[in-house]
């Protein structure tokens, strides 16, 4: 998948899967998950000051572009953490999987992976390859995955800080509603359900200052 990108960011060279081997030591489990679940890696773009036109800031100095050919319809995070751990830069992924495709992206602080995003297989993200510095680059591709209300965070941080209580606490009531149709004792029944009329308050509290 092409970008609107300038050609100077173009890099399009293959990367073996050994180099991470050579970077990170990884285990044979691991190993064995390069093989069995990536086809080929493929560096796309790389995003930088003298390939964008665009400063650097402290935090960012570079944005990679990669692509990854899957040989299942299944983004193998745990893969993708080695690959991470390798390339000191926050990465914009293209899965491909035959005619299928799908886009993630680190949210990282230096070179510690925070968080992951992804999108839907075969859902169009517009991205925004603009900023007065790299790092508001970097911060409008991560906004673009962001689907809850934190969205309209104007701040990056309160917008990732809400974006993970909203998530967490949606997961949170869809645990406790799984486990409240199977409990067959009715007082636990009671008690869980409270549990979950609390965290739906708190999840309509949050959403209605964000309104």
């Amino acid at each position: 998948m092409d970008f609107d990108l300038p050609n100077g960011a173009l890099v399009n060279k293959f990367v073996a899967k050994t180099k991470f081997y050579e970077r990170v030591k990884l285990s044979s489990r691991l190993q064995n998950s390069f093989i069995n679940q990536i086809q080929k890696i493929t560096w796309k773009y790389k995003l930088a000051e003298d390939t964008l036109g665009i400063s650097k800031s402290e935090n960012v100095t570079e944005i990679q572009i990669f692509e990854v050919v899957l040989k299942a319809q299944v983004i193998p995070q745990n893969v993708l953490k080695i690959i991470d751990k390798a390339i000191p830069y926050p990465i914009l992924y293209v899965f491909v999987y035959q005619d299928d495709f799908a886009f993630g992206i680190t949210l990282k602080d230096g070179v510690r992976t925070e968080n992951y995003y992804f999108s839907e297989w075969n859902q169009l993200l517009s991205f925004d390859f603009t900023g007065i510095d790299l790092e508001k680059v970097y911060q409008k591709l991560i906004r673009a995955f962001i689907t809850s209300e934190a969205k309209e965070q104007d701040q990056f941080h309160d917008m990732i800080e809400l974006d993970v209580q909203i998530k967490n606490l949606e997961k949170e009531i869809m645990t406790l509603g799984n486990k409240i149709r199977k409990e067959k004792q009715f007082n636990r029944k009671v008690d869980l359900n409270k549990i979950l009329l609390d965290k739906q308050r708190q999840l309509y509290a949050i959403k209605k200052d964000m309104s």
